[in-house]
């Protein structure tokens, strides 16, 4: 089975060395793995055993990064010409030029009146609007209503705001407060010249950059294009509607994962379900045009758990096989080709998701140029129960300036992870309360759910 409910019944406040000593023979089908011996009377943490060559976490995710640079060494994924309302989440591939000074001419930051000269000041009959052809030159003593955004008229002074003006009984405009030549007018070059570098390539383009964009005169963007992944959702007891029923459990990882990964700057191009078929799974890797493909579940070494075997026969290159990373140890990082890559995601939710922040991720994020986030942490509020000599990856909400480990974290769970707004990176032997803790941010933290279940 592919995604099975092993530890379903585990809580945080129920996680102790026992439990964890025997999560190295369980955790997501791991069962072929001999548990580590016990800790000594001195405390100190053991010692893995001899047959636990899983990759260290930090040095996963760095393999992971360095894999995807070997990729974009080789020049195989050329920019793209983007349209603006399709390039929000890619990376600039060339430098954002201004294609116009900016403003492009002398406009008036405030509606009011463009005055010449001293006053008091007679009214043209006539106002300057946005979006006209220039206007008339003033004449000193002469003023002409003006709107936000109209080009200022030729000799004009200042803009006085329309709070700062009147009107006396001859239509004479008056002056409420001093005048300061030049005030309220944005003048032509005021943010930018034509030519000048808005922003370096590699700047990611957030919602702001697009109005930059479209500000400087931009239709299309160059950027480096989206990293293209098709997701195999492995598991014949996996159903796609309806409640769970006669041994068969729905599927959360085809719902969960492409919207994650499109997060994560992918393009997902297809999810395909393929049940435990080991033929199915090796056309659908060899066929495959994606930059990376996911999978789900069959990464470890059950009687239908056909990955391994798979990209074996395939002469694909292991690079990454088994993590110290709990829930999610027996995930993977293969290389297909030299531009093509696998991720393979334990079947059990919630350490499937520990596999797409440990591996997937920084995969995809160095393809896509992204920069990379910067490292933070937090003093958790309660202690985190932490395996032997594994890493753990623990939800938490974020609570002022402390992360609180959320219960419901066992890898079969998803109840935890979404009331989270992080993933504390949880050290071997756990976390004391008040401890500092990296945390991994997931993409909705700042849509603001409030629920909590500590």
């Amino acid at each position: 089975m592919t995604a099975r409910s092993l530890h379903s019944g585990e809580d945080a406040d129920e996680f102790d060395v026992e439990e964890a000593l025997a999560l190295v023979k369980e955790d997501n089908g791991a069962a072929h793995r001999a548990p580590a011996p016990p800790p000594q009377a001195s405390g100190r943490a053991p010692e893995p055993h001899a047959h636990h060559k899983a990759t260290a976490w930090a040095e996963a995710r760095a393999t992971a990064a360095r894999a995807a640079r070997a990729v974009t060494r080789g020049a195989r994924r050329a920019p793209v010409s983007v349209r603006l309302e399709d390039a929000l989440g890619l990376t600039l591939a060339a430098p954002l030029d201004a294609l116009t000074d900016l403003p492009s001419f002398n406009t008036s930051a405030m509606d009011g009146w463009a005055v010449a000269g001293p006053g008091p000041w007679a009214v043209r009959d006539e106002g300057v609007l946005a979006g006209h052809a220039e206007p008339a030159p003033l004449t000193d003593g002469e003023a002409a209503r003006i709107a936000t955004g109209a080009r200022i008229p030729p000799d004009t002074t200042a803009v006085l705001r329309s709070e700062h003006g009147q009107t006396d009984e001859k239509g004479r405009l008056h002056a409420t407060r001093e005048v300061v030549h030049g005030q309220d007018i944005r003048p032509r070059g005021q943010e930018c010249r034509s030519g000048d570098q808005l922003l370096p390539p590699g700047a990611l383009v957030t919602p702001a950059v697009l109005g930059l964009a479209a500000a400087a005169g931009y239709d299309t963007l160059t950027a480096v294009p989206r990293p293209r992944v098709e997701v195999l959702v492995l598991g014949d007891e996996l159903l796609t509607e309806g409640a769970p029923r006669e041994g068969l459990i729905r599927d959360a990882l085809g719902p969960m994962l492409p919207p994650w990964l499109r997060a994560l700057g992918a393009e997902v191009t297809a999810v395909r379900r393929l049940g435990d078929s080991a033929a199915a799974l090796r056309k659908a890797i060899t066929g495959s045009a994606a930059d990376v493909i996911v999978t789900t579940g069959g990464t470890a070494a059950g009687p239908v758990d056909h990955v391994h075997p798979v990209l074996g026969r395939i002469g694909a290159e292991l690079l990454v096989d088994g993590v110290k990373v709990r829930p999610g140890h027996p995930m993977l990082l293969a290389r297909i080709k030299e531009n093509q890559h696998l991720v393979g995601l334990p079947g059990n939710p919630l350490a499937a998701v520990s596999g797409l922040l440990t591996l997937a991720e920084p995969l995809l994020r160095t393809l896509a140029a992204r920069p990379a986030p910067e490292p933070y942490t937090l003093p958790l509020r309660d202690e985190a129960h932490g395996h032997p000599y594994d890493t753990r990856l623990v939800p938490v909400v974020l609570r002022g300036d402390s992360a609180v480990p959320l219960h419901y974290n066992g890898p079969a769970m998803l109840r935890g992870i979404a009331a989270a707004d992080a993933l504390a990176v949880v050290p071997p032997r756990g976390a004391r309360p008040g401890q500092e803790a990296e945390l991994l941010e997931l993409p909705w933290a700042s849509a603001g759910i409030g629920v909590c279940f500590t």
